[in-house]
């Protein structure tokens, strides 16, 4: 038997991305959004509305950066996605964050969250408030590297549970991509 909840925006797991952006005068806000991911090879999607401080610095300098929120700053990755920019002029340093310059875009990187995406701003359409960048980099500190790949045990990345509205960190391995399914051929 299986219930029915209807029409909601549940998906397990959903991820934490801190989208951060200068304003005109090159001062850094940041936002937690849950709606996005991966779509093509070098873009990327976020759901954010037009009415965010975030939203409104992408459209003017056409740049942005997607941070994955980590257990360590998981208080300030909460911060930013319940204080608004338009109301909080100090949100990026009241969340404790330091802004490094990227080198690919005009945008800021948390200086304390270890991976980035740095990316240049494709469109936006007002009707759904679907954001879309290409990404042009991807940096990481190299706490967060084993033999030089992205170590997410390192990392500690959170997802968000939206039904319950836990964050949660990410567990451990449990098969081999594109080889577990092998042995069903």
């Amino acid at each position: 038997m299986r219930k029915n909840f209807g029409s909601k925006s549940w998906l397990y797991p959903m991820p934490v991305l801190i989208v951060t952006a200068y304003d005109e005068s090159g001062k850094a806000n940041a936002m937690n959004a849950a709606w996005g991911g991966i779509f093509t090879d070098n873009h990327i999607g976020i759901c954010i509305s037009e009415g965010h401080k975030t939203t409104k610095n992408i459209l003017a300098t056409q740049a942005f950066t997607v941070s994955i929120a980590t257990v360590e700053q998981l208080a300030a990755c909460d911060y930013v996605g319940i204080v608004s920019g338009n109301n909080e002029p100090d949100k990026f340093a009241k969340a404790g964050f330091t802004a490094v310059r990227s080198e690919m875009v005009n945008a800021p990187i948390i200086e304390q969250l270890p991976m980035t995406l740095e990316c240049e701003f494709v469109s936006y359409d007002e009707d759904s408030n679907y954001l879309v960048g290409r990404i042009v980099g991807v940096s990481a500190d190299d706490k967060i590297l084993t033999d030089g790949k992205i170590d997410y045990h390192k990392l500690h990345p959170i997802t968000y549970d939206p039904i319950n509205h836990h964050y949660i960190e990410l567990g451990e391995v449990v098969g081999k991509a594109f080889y577990d399914g092998k042995k069903l051929k």
